[in-house]
């Protein structure tokens, strides 16, 4: 379908698209509709909520494995395996993650491009449709490793919460928020580098330190970690845990918010009242320290490893009489909980 008189795409750009596309552009965007038996309009919707750029009308830009894929997505649907009115949210949900390790494998590949043709300098260029086999065989190792980190996460979700539906729940979880203090001061004369190697080690650091707790990476937000746990002394040991683990002359000093309640978690995702509390205690928390809600506080009143400490009320966006609750771990001296908070404090310096 290629138009006379358009360039013919260049040997690694054809050998790409069959490597990462499975063959050549063949379709328009009404064609891959009219294939994939989907209207024009819902066609456009999942296209977009899978995170793809209009194409223009008369762009052949798809390919087969674009109409098998939207066969699939509609299949799932009249399945009953996702909720019509849903699969817009399915697909955001699907490919957002998917999107973002992307970018971060484009490297790879451009890098097993790059060694393939230094592997023949003085050699003819490949044919179009030859794939280039260094870059073959990354695109083997990554979807193995890829296909057994998500079966190894699906099943411990399914430990986690084995009845859940497939629209989300409602559960009670203890919602944590760390975020860094001062991230954009401490970062402003950082190089690219620099500022690469932070975050690498700050996400790192925060998926070690939530995974050895028992609970669960929810997303990392800029400069910040969302994580949940069942256990509200999980939670609790988490959250002390965190600053700890990160503390270092040359970081940013690290703070948490955890707030304990009701919540649905939702393609991936959790959504509550509880959620915003634990990041407005976060923003009124002291570096290092961590903060706790009334109901989180209660749960670890009588815990005999934690202590927890009234602090002064406070007035913040969307909760006018915030009470926070400052958490530590009791030392040998300290005489086991009684139920008795004890004296209010004023947040630490």
């Amino acid at each position: 379908m290629q138009d006379e008189g358009e360039a013919r795409p260049t040997p690694t750009a054809a050998a790409v698209d069959r490597l990462l596309l499975g063959g050549g552009r063949r379709y328009t965007r009404a064609q891959v509709a009219e294939l994939s038996g989907m209207p024009p309009d819902r066609f456009q919707r999942l296209w977009h909520a899978l995170g793809f750029a209009e194409a223009a009308e008369r762009d052949v830009v798809f390919t087969d494995n674009d109409v098998t894929a939207l066969r699939t997505l509609a299949d799932l649907v009249d399945a009953g395996f996702v909720a019509p009115g849903t699969e817009a949210s399915f697909a955001r949900a699907l490919a957002q993650p998917l999107a973002r390790l992307a970018d971060w494998q484009t490297a790879l590949l451009t890098g097993a491009l790059a060694r393939d043709r230094a592997g023949r300098p003085d050699g003819p260029d490949p044919a179009p449709g030859d794939v280039p086999p260094a870059a073959e065989a990354l695109m083997t190792l990554l979807g193995g490793v890829q296909d057994y980190v998500w079966r190894r996460h699906l099943a411990a979700a399914v430990e986690r919460a084995p009845t859940a539906p497939a629209a989300g729940e409602v559960r009670v979880l203890a919602v944590g928020f760390a975020d860094l203090v001062g991230y954009t001061t401490r970062t402003r004369g950082m190089s690219g580098a620099e500022l690469g190697d932070m975050v690498e080690d700050f996400e790192a650091t925060a998926a070690e330190v939530v995974a050895r707790g028992a609970g669960q990476v929810v997303k990392n937000v800029g400069d910040g970690v969302l994580f949940t746990a069942a256990d509200p002394a999980a939670a609790a040991e988490i959250g002390l845990s965190l600053p700890e683990r990160w503390a270092a002359g040359d970081r940013p000093p690290l703070r948490v918010g955890l707030a304990h309640g009701r919540v649905l978690t939702r393609l991936g995702d959790v959504y509550s009242s509880v959620v915003n509390l634990a990041s407005r205690l976060t923003t009124v928390a002291r570096a290092g320290s961590v903060l706790v809600d009334r109901e989180l506080a209660a749960r670890l009143q009588r815990h005999p490893r934690y202590r927890v400490v009234p602090l002064q009320r406070r007035s913040v966006r969307g909760f006018e009489d915030l009470q926070p609750w400052l958490v530590s771990r009791r030392s040998g001296d300290d005489e086991p909980p009684d139920g008795d908070p004890g004296p209010t404090a004023d947040l630490p310096g």
